[in-house]
């Protein structure tokens, strides 16, 4: 068999490809990031991370201008592109994943529910009668690309219905925390920006009916909903997470079409092939492109987006996202910021109330037999993931934001936030470490 001579830049970008592929990935991508920060924002160019936060950039001109700090073009901007492939993978799970029924939904929503109860009254009885009830929300949430990182370095020892579960917990817990920002977490109402923005994801809602599948469609009508939400007084991340359920789901060709026709055309470019090259033959090249377009059409714009965009959230949107945010200070006593009632709500919100949260109500399930056991999950393996699940980084920390208007409550937050999840990473590892392989999973 002729093997394939690799060109030079392939060897050299190899290994580099290999990093991006692994699950892990992301996660180390994301902790790199913050070290970077933390770094940056202490060093003796800090007040350079700061004045950088609020460089304006403005975009349009005269009435139609909009111009935001770098901040804020992060946070309200390239983080609606993340809660939009959020958006995508919630309706995957509903409609063909771990949430598409309620026997499959039951046990992850409940384990979610129970993990944000419990952080949100460990925080609230930390910061009772302080000002700062209202980072109740903060400690709620589930960074799932570090979660499942810390899984995937773990290697046989995580048996793949854990693993499962605990994706779905965390998407379970991305649609609580949306609704939270949307509920709780927002501005005073512009009722007509609000209106026109809805209409907007009415029209993209009606594209999909109609069997629009241009992604460009909903492309435009996404990014003008996205302006006039951000008007509203409703964050305007909800949009990408609304956009997300309007992108159509649906194949124009089934599995089966596609291999029929994908036979016809192969046997075709078997017959033609005479020992030339695709270049020199427009015969050929027909043909492969038709074979393309059977394949595209056997998939589903949601999964061609997702495919897409889950890069560049993974490798560039949550990268720039923590370098943003993830810079604290640490002027004066870190010892006595760490020891304010604000870091410890946050921070044992994480690292205690959402392992308490997820065991107790995923106990309480099975016991009370609403929901099956998990096979080949022990009570080891469930207090691992509830300790994982504390690793709150992402979400919390654009739920801080949102929650205080000062700096100074925030880099508290970020601060309990920090430690909270370092503890929770530490912990679930600890727990998960010292388990024994899994022979064979199939």
């Amino acid at each position: 068999m002729r093997i394939k001579k690799q060109a030079p830049i392939e060897i050299i970008l190899s290994p580099f490809n290999r990093f991006f592929k692994t699950s892990a990935a992301g996660g180390l991508l994301l902790m790199a990031c913050t070290a970077a920060a933390m770094i940056w924002a202490n060093s003796p160019f800090g007040d350079s991370y700061a004045r950088l936060q609020d460089v304006h950039l403005t975009v349009g001109a005269g009435k139609s201008e909009l111009s935001l700090s770098l901040l804020h073009w992060v946070n309200d901007g390239l983080m609606a592109v993340f809660f939009f492939v959020v958006g995508l993978e919630i309706k995957r799970e509903i409609l063909a994943g771990e949430l598409s029924s309620a026997r499959k939904a039951l046990l992850p929503i409940a384990a979610a529910v129970g993990g944000m109860v419990v952080p949100a009254a460990v925080y609230l009885a930390f910061t009772w009668g302080t000002g700062n009830e209202r980072g109740w929300g903060v400690p709620m949430a589930t960074d799932i690309a570090f979660t499942l990182g810390v899984l995937s370095l773990l290697g046989r020892r995580i048996p793949a219905s854990l693993k499962v579960f605990l994706t779905a917990l965390a998407i379970a817990d991305d649609i609580g925390a949306v609704l939270i920002i949307a509920l709780f977490y927002g501005g005073q109402l512009n009722l007509p920006a609000l209106a026109l923005g809805l209409a907007l994801l009415a029209g993209m809602a009606g594209a999909n009916a109609l069997g629009v599948r241009r992604t460009v469609v909903y492309f435009l009508l996404g990014a003008a909903a996205w302006l006039c939400f951000y008007n509203s007084g409703v964050h305007a991340t909800v949009a990408g997470v609304l956009a997300a359920m309007t992108i159509p789901a649906r194949s124009r060709m089934g599995v089966g079409e596609m291999l029929e026709k994908s036979r016809r055309l192969l046997d075709q470019l078997k017959n033609e092939h005479h020992g030339g090259n695709m270049l020199g033959s427009d015969r050929l090249h027909k043909i492969v492109l038709t074979l393309r377009k059977a394949c595209q059409d056997a998939e589903t714009p949601l999964q061609r987006l997702d495919a897409r965009l889950h890069p560049w959230v993974a490798f560039a949107i949550m990268p720039v996202f923590a370098l943003a945010n993830g810079g604290v200070a640490l002027s004066g006593d870190v010892l006595s910021a760490l020891s304010s009632p604000l870091s410890l709500g946050v921070g044992l919100g994480l690292a205690l109330g959402k392992p308490v949260g997820v065991c107790l109500a995923t106990l309480a399930m099975i016991r009370l037999g609403l929901s099956p056991k998990l096979p080949g999950v022990t009570s080891r393996h469930l207090l691992g993931a509830g300790c994982l699940a504390g690793i709150g980084f992402t979400m919390s920390i654009f739920v801080a934001g949102l929650a205080f208007p000062g700096p100074q409550q925030t880099d508290l937050a970020k601060l309990g936030i920090l430690s909270g999840s370092l503890i929770s990473a530490l912990a679930g590892w600890a727990v998960l470490r010292g388990l024994p392989e899994i022979a064979d999973e199939s």
